[in-house]
């Protein structure tokens, strides 16, 4: 599908599809914003060309898996960028690559399913933003890209306190099992925020001709969504460090709980070892066991065992393994 939106030098907007393209190249002094969406290969690799852009360029654009960077050319320059299609709170999310062909005149955005970020530029602020050039458009579509994404992790830092406290009063591997789920997703998602933000530090480091940082306009718009990719980078990272923290504290608290079982059961052993011996001896069948013919023999040997057993109770209890 392919939409149009054709801004004229005194600022009429003009909306539809393909044909605005001839107007545009009759009007020199007017700008248009192309959006492809789901459209082939074969038609995007046609249009690209119709506007002079480099081959390695759109060769880039239509790679399923490219990494997301930045290129200049000597037309137009080349933004690839990791948007999303949906996210929730769950760190479940879809994400696509979207290209922003950005000229002079002109901006071409690829996509190859719905952008929520791009559909909602296109009804409200597209045109305003397309008067003061191009490149802010792809900018402000990156801004508010990243604004889906800041709020559902922020929503998920809810989820996230909701699961330490979980983990704290009953863990078990079931919520393990969501914890080291979350921490892979948070590993996909720094490396993509990582990625953006390389964009727009280069960006801030070099003077692009369609981005010019001498424009106070533009470079306010360039560290918007700097600090914007730098505050999702830092989120992330701060979300697995406490994932990986949740791990280990119920690692050891595991570990802790175990040792604490395990003494409890040393304790019962080291108690009932003497006892057992004792009973052991007096168990064996010998014709000249002196205290068999004793008359309170089995009653001392009793009290002595029982002695035995409150004493090393006792003993433990003063070194506070009980």
């Amino acid at each position: 599908m392919m939409r149009t939106q054709l801004l004229e030098a005194d600022g009429r907007v003009t909306r539809g599809g393909e044909a605005l393209i001839d107007r545009w190249r009759d009007t020199p002094d007017s700008r248009i914003w192309i959006d492809l969406q789901g459209a082939s290969p074969d038609d995007q690799r046609a249009l690209l060309e119709a506007f002079d852009c480099h081959p390695l360029a759109i060769i880039d654009a239509q790679r399923e898996r490219h990494p997301p960077k930045i290129e200049e050319f000597e037309t137009h320059t080349l933004i690839l960028y990791r948007g999303i299609s949906s996210f929730d709170a769950e760190l479940n999310y879809a994400p696509q690559q979207v290209a922003f062909f950005i000229g002079e005149r002109y901006l071409i955005s690829l996509h190859p399913s719905l952008a929520m970020s791009i559909d909602r530029m296109w009804e409200q602020d597209g045109s305003r933003l397309l008067a003061k050039s191009p490149g802010h458009v792809a900018l402000k579509i990156m801004h508010l890209s990243a604004g889906f994404y800041l709020d559902s992790l922020l929503e998920f830092e809810t989820q996230l306190s909701d699961l330490e406290d979980g983990l704290i009063e009953a863990g078990n591997d079931s919520l393990m099992k969501r914890i080291i789920s979350y921490k892979s997703r948070l590993v996909k998602m720094r490396r993509v925020f990582n990625y953006h933000q390389a964009i727009t530090q280069e960006l801030m480091a070099y003077d692009y001709s369609h981005l010019p940082r001498e424009e106070a306009d533009t470079l306010h718009a360039i560290n918007d969504v700097h600090e914007r990719f730098e505050r999702l980078h830092s989120l992330t990272q701060m979300y697995y460090d406490i994932c990986g923290d949740l791990v280990d504290g119920y690692i050891s608290l595991s570990s802790h709980q175990l040792n604490i079982t395990m003494r409890v059961l040393t304790v019962i052993t080291a108690i009932f070892v003497p006892l057992t011996f004792l009973a052991g001896i007096y168990g064996m069948n010998f014709a000249n066991m002196p205290e068999l013919a004793y008359r309170f023999g089995y009653f001392v040997l009793l009290g002595v065992m029982l002695a035995i057993g409150l004493a090393l109770l006792w003993v433990f209890r003063r070194m506070r393994w009980l």
